[in-house]
């Protein structure tokens, strides 16, 4: 077992993905829960949602900390007993976290699908992206801003964000693999650097 990526963000923040190629028992194997954590665990239905459940403790581990370390609030948002800040994510399979000494943080892990056109319209301008002419680009670019977009809202943390409403997120060149992004809510504005890369069919976002 091994990470698939590790990232520096900068001097205080990192960020870790993990290829969950394990079996359940392979990554239950040496992981020590708390009593709430392996009542979560129970109660998924799903094997491949167990996984990345535990590829995240896994993820933790690298980084120093035990189930124990983490904690979330009423609003489900994750935090480190440290004092740290931290964002978790899992798709399939593929499983991320960011931390930060120092900043807000947020991230993302989305499959690139064709299913992401059908709800463009409810989470971006889509008439933006009429000049896409290509098929994957256009999969690739909204796929982009969706993460962006979900890695904000889970910096703010709250549920009342509407993300076509309240999520802004500036344009950008595939190459240059970053953007910024803003929440605008309640007549305040707050500004964000967002990195993007992509890798086996998945895109992952974050912001901080």
């Amino acid at each position: 077992m091994a990470l698939y990526k590790s990232l520096t963000v900068d001097n205080n923040t990192k960020v870790l993905i993990w290829k969950i190629e394990e079996s359940f028992n392979e990554l239950n194997a040496d992981i020590v829960l708390t009593e709430n954590s392996q009542t979560r665990l129970d109660g998924m239905k799903s094997e491949l949602h167990q996984r990345g459940f535990l590829s995240v403790r896994h993820l933790l581990k690298e980084a120093g900390y035990t189930d124990n370390d983490l904690f979330y609030d009423e609003f489900g948002k994750p935090f480190l007993k440290d004092g740290k800040h931290i964002s978790i994510t899992h798709s399939f399979t593929f499983s991320g976290l960011i931390i930060s000494d120092d900043k807000h943080v947020g991230i993302d892990i989305e499959k690139q699908r064709d299913k992401i056109l059908k709800i463009a319209h409810k989470f971006t301008p889509i008439e933006e992206y009429k000049t896409i002419a290509n098929h994957d680009a256009l999969i690739s670019k909204l796929t982009i801003v969706w993460g962006a977009k979900e890695s904000l809202y889970k910096i703010y943390g709250k549920k009342k964000l509407l993300f076509l409403h309240h999520i802004y997120i500036e344009d950008f060149k595939f190459e240059d693999e970053k953007t910024t992004g803003e929440i605008r809510y309640q007549g305040e504005i707050n500004s964000y650097g967002i990195h993007f890369l992509e890798f086996d069919g998945f895109t992952c976002v974050f912001a901080y």
